[in-house]
């Protein structure tokens, strides 16, 4: 990838100057700048499109493991309830008083297991909130950075076009005469 970018701004660089030499300098140039233009965009999508896919795609995996455990909890929590419900019944045939003591019991278990299951289902629910709204920040970000990076591009392809071998040229003289004007810094007095 390294070695590639510094390849793609030559082309991006060189192109518009080898174009601007002649007749058919404008449809040249355009050429030049549309096949750089499919250059960025193949490799961008080249480089980016697989990582980005499988983080998205584990997240989905995980957020539904996530959701599958709140089910079976919620199952679990459904299924002693009935078991409670069951014995409660069975009691209240068998024995009045103690029957209505097991209801009172089945009926506080029932309502922990369901404020409990209740609580858990309402914290997954809000982690995968959280971690949805996590993701399309960092996504976001991601696509942040790459419109920057394309406008960097852009404004160093602009600038290449527009500079004029006078303006290099000037530049040129300009940077050498700020480098002899700079005092040594090394230490070692050469």
């Amino acid at each position: 990838m390294r070695r590639l970018l510094p390849a793609l701004a030559i082309l991006l660089v060189g192109a518009p100057a080898q174009a601007a030499g002649g007749e058919g300098a404008g449809a040249m140039t355009l050429f030049w700048q549309a096949l750089n233009l499919l250059i960025i965009v193949g490799v961008i999508a080249y480089f980016a499109r697989k990582p980005i896919a499988e983080y998205l795609e584990q997240r989905r995996q995980g957020i539904q493991h996530d959701l599958e455990n709140s089910a079976r909890l919620l199952s679990e929590a459904e299924t002693k309830l009935a078991d409670w419900n069951a014995r409660a019944e069975r009691l209240d045939a068998e024995l009045g008083e103690i029957g209505a003591i097991s209801r009172r019991l089945a009926e506080e278990e029932r309502e922990e297991i369901l404020a409990a299951a209740e609580a858990t289902a309402a914290r997954i629910r809000s982690d995968a909130t959280a971690a949805v709204d996590q993701e399309l920040r960092r996504a976001r970000a991601t696509l942040a950075a790459e419109a920057a990076e394309l406008a960097v591009d852009l404004a160093a392809k602009l600038v290449a076009e527009k500079v004029t071998p006078d303006d290099q040229a000037r530049l040129f003289d300009e940077f050498l005469s700020r480098i002899e004007a700079t005092p040594d810094r090394s230490g070692d007095g050469r």
